[in-house]
Parts: structure tokens; sequence; C-alpha cells
């Protein structure tokens, strides 16, 4: 399990530069929009190469396609949106307040996500420490981004 924590730190860590990479593609290209189609150009390029290599590349049959629920196929389109306000509000907002307010809202999300057992997560209760846990990292963000 600690290893899979240290994962999750090293994909934090990412998750904190890359609005920067992405931002200064952009400033260098002159279009932010070409800028982010060349982030999801080598992404996609990126897990083409790790499948291939994993040996855990296939394409699914149809009907493992069509047991895919619908809002399942457009986690793509979520990652286009984070894209795209890394490229024109992260530079504006600072590094700080642009991870705080993702990662806070990730986490609030989560927890409702978690005690409904929506998109497919186990259900896990909100109970006080939770939801403790959640306003405590409003107060924080706050902080950060206020400051």
């Amino acid at each position: 399990m600690l290893l899979l924590y240290g994962v999750v730190l090293i994909a934090g860590i990412a998750n904190a530069i890359q609005p920067g990479q992405t931002t200064q593609l952009a400033k260098s290209l002159g279009e932010p929009f070409t800028a982010g189609l060349i982030s999801m150009f080598v992404g996609s390029a990126g897990m083409l190469a790790i499948g291939l290599l994993s040996g855990h590349l296939s394409v699914p049959s149809l009907q493992q396609a069509g047991q895919a629920p619908w809002w399942a196929w457009i986690g793509g389109l979520v990652g286009v949106g984070l894209l795209i306000a890394q490229l024109f509000v992260a530079q504006r907002v600072g590094a700080a307040p642009f991870l705080g307010l993702l990662v806070t809202a990730g986490v609030v999300t989560s927890i409702a996500l978690d005690h409904f057992g929506l998109v497919g997560f186990d259900v896990h209760a909100a109970g006080p420490m939770r939801l403790l846990g959640g306003a405590l990292m409003i107060a924080g963000v706050s902080l950060v981004a206020l400051s």
C-alpha cells in the first residue's frame, strides 16, 4: 500500500508541474489550442507505447464496449476541460491557487462520489472525519488562494 501512495504522491507532483509545461508550450507556439492538442497527442502516444510494451493493450469486443456506461466514454472530454483550464487559468491565478483549488474541489467531490457510490466507486460513508477533512481543505485552499 505504501508503494501505491508513493505513486499517488508522484502523480500529485506531476499534476502541479503540468500546467506550467502546457502554458509554456502555448507561449512558445503562440497558440494555446495547438499546445493543448500537442499535449493530448503526446499523452495518447505515451499511453499507446506503455500499453504495447506492457502487453496490456487490446481492442475491446463490441460486447465489452457495450457494457460500459455512456458516461465512461467521455472521460477524455473531462481531460480536455482540465487542459483548457491549465492553458487559460493556471498562469493567471498562479500555481498554488490553481492546484489548491483543483485538488480541494477533487477531494470534496470525491467525498460525495464515495458517499453515494457514483461513477463506479464503492460506497464509503462521508462520516464526520471525512467531512472535517473536506472542510479543512476548503479552509486551507482559501488561505492559499486569498493571500
